[in-house]
């Protein structure tokens, strides 16, 4: 059987693929620049044929918390927004953490702070990555860099989130969310039946036939209670770190100069990359494909071989500070980052290398 292979945009393969994999229910409300989400599964209908749920909630609040109750069951519902949505939806994602329940949350990063701007940025590393909302939590964080990987990683969130019974989270820029490219999408699952969630999940609130009642919450009034929770969840945060980091490396082997991107700035730095090796300077690639856990251990490993490395963002310089911790001051860590939607070209990074790492040797 071959492949289907179709075009579409970032947005477009994340309902596509949601539909295919079997989820349960898609609660969201529009922004630019991830309307694409909600409004290509309001035209796929699949309410009628795979009996998932799509809803428009009246606000980014109730859409969380729909969310929220669709996980405390056991089913496999996600929600999708932009920047300053996603800020509208920390509080709940902080309850789900809490909870133990598996979710997906997309975001689809425009320009901040505030309003600012529907063009793209990655300005939203730290919320994603160091919390975002109150209390000690972690998000299994994935960064896509393609329309592909936008479809793929739809499935690996959600294998990872109930792996772990925590939320996770697709970060994509609004570069990669409206960007059109080829794409095989998943082949179509069926949602699992009652019986399957049941038999999944013995933790979830299903009716409580035959069983305990099983209590979702993130509640706890007992101090001593709640530090034990505290601890079982830093150690499953520690057991994610240790297994579950991902990411690519493009001629690291013989590189004295090492860029650290992720999303679209991972691809523009692999054409600076392409460009600045035609001239004599021999640069590689580490592109995290999950910022949390980050693959710290990589680019330490790294930092012993080469002189320099140069972190790229669409922001004023986030990532950066895990790189800086990773290489615990071995060999110098610059950054180049354009900001308010502007997008860089591969010149202006190969320029960087010149001026922030090599003339300074």
């Amino acid at each position: 059987m071959t492949e289907e292979v179709v075009l579409m945009k970032g947005n477009e393969a994340i309902a596509h693929a949601a539909v295919r994999i079997g989820v349960d229910g898609y609660f969201g409300y529009p922004i630019t620049p991830q309307s694409e989400v909600l409004e290509t599964l309001a035209e796929l209908k699949p309410w009628e044929t795979t009996g998932m749920v799509v809803l428009q909630a009246e606000s980014e609040v109730a859409a969380i918390n729909m969310v929220y109750g669709g996980a405390g069951s056991g089913k496999m519902v996600m929600t999708s927004s932009s920047s300053p949505g996603v800020s509208l939806k920390q509080e709940g994602i902080s309850y789900i953490a809490g909870a133990e329940l598996p979710c997906l949350v997309v975001n689809v990063m425009r320009g901040g702070p505030g309003l600012g701007t529907i063009q793209p940025s990655q300005a939203d590393y730290f919320q994603a990555t160091k919390g975002g909302g109150h209390g000690d939590y972690r998000l299994i964080v994935l960064a896509p860099a393609s329309v592909q990987e936008m479809a793929d990683f739809v499935d690996l969130a959600f294998k990872l989130a109930f792996k772990y019974r925590n939320p996770a989270m697709i970060l994509a820029d609004g570069v990669i969310g409206q960007m059109m490219e080829k794409v095989v999408l998943p082949a179509p699952r069926p949602r699992r039946t009652e019986e399957e969630v049941i038999a999944q999940c013995p933790w979830a609130s299903t009716g409580c036939k035959g069983r305990k009642p099983n209590i979702i919450t993130s509640l706890e009034l007992d101090p001593a209670v709640m530090e034990q929770r505290n601890l079982h969840l830093q150690a499953k945060y520690a057991e994610i770190q240790e297994k579950e980091a991902r990411y690519e490396e493009i001629h690291c082997e013989d590189a004295e100069y090492l860029i650290v991107a992720f999303g679209s700035c991972a691809r523009i730095a692999q054409k600076s990359m392409e460009h600045a090796r035609e001239m004599g300077i021999k640069v590689g690639l580490l592109r995290p494909i999950t910022l949390w856990p980050f693959p710290g251990k990589a680019i330490k490993e790294r930092a012993g071989q080469v002189k320099g490395i140069l972190v790229v963002e669409l922001n004023s310089g986030q990532m950066i500070e895990d790189v800086q911790l990773a290489v615990e001051c071995k060999v110098p860590v610059e950054h180049f980052g354009r900001l308010g939607g502007i997008v860089p070209d591969p010149d202006e990074v190969i320029e960087a290398i010149q001026t922030q790492l090599i003339n300074k040797q």
